[in-house]
């Protein structure tokens, strides 16, 4: 018989720097998982992401088990990333902070694919586009 998953956590965490201090002690002490098996389980998947902030999906299992799937960092995170900017416009479109090119939109559209609900990386880049657009980022080499 297969286990029963009892509760589903989602978190946005440093890849390769859980540690069972809060937010990730808080928020999964009252589950009852060993935090220290999740902190390491989590810094030796994420070790080749260190600096990115990457969501993960906790599946808590009713004898107190886990699994967790790892998911791209967000689209926000990856838009500031490579505009080298710390935060979007307050304004929103209507206050340019950063800048970027069409190669780097299409770069962010493949890193971002898998999560997004989208087939084409044609697909993923109007949604990345419409991200940066949202956050005061102006794409150069436009040609929509």
């Amino acid at each position: 018989m297969a286990k029963e998953v009892v509760r589903k956590i989602k978190l946005q965490i440093p890849a390769g720097k859980a540690t069972p201090a809060p937010p990730v002690g808080t928020v999964l002490g009252p589950a009852g998982i060993n935090l220290q098996e999740f902190c390491t389980k989590y810094n030796d998947a994420t070790k080749d992401k260190i600096g990115d902030i990457l969501p993960v999906e906790i599946s808590i299992y009713d004898d107190r088990s886990f699994t967790f799937v790892v998911k791209t960092p967000p689209t926000s995170f990856l838009l500031k990333k490579y505009a080298k900017i710390n935060k979007g416009s307050v304004k929103g479109a209507n206050e340019i902070v950063g800048k970027l090119t069409a190669a780097q939109i299409r770069e962010i559209a493949e890193i971002k694919l898998p999560d997004l609900n989208c087939y084409t990386v044609e697909e993923a880049e109007k949604i990345v586009r419409g991200t940066a657009k949202n956050m005061g980022i102006a794409i150069e080499d436009d040609n929509q």
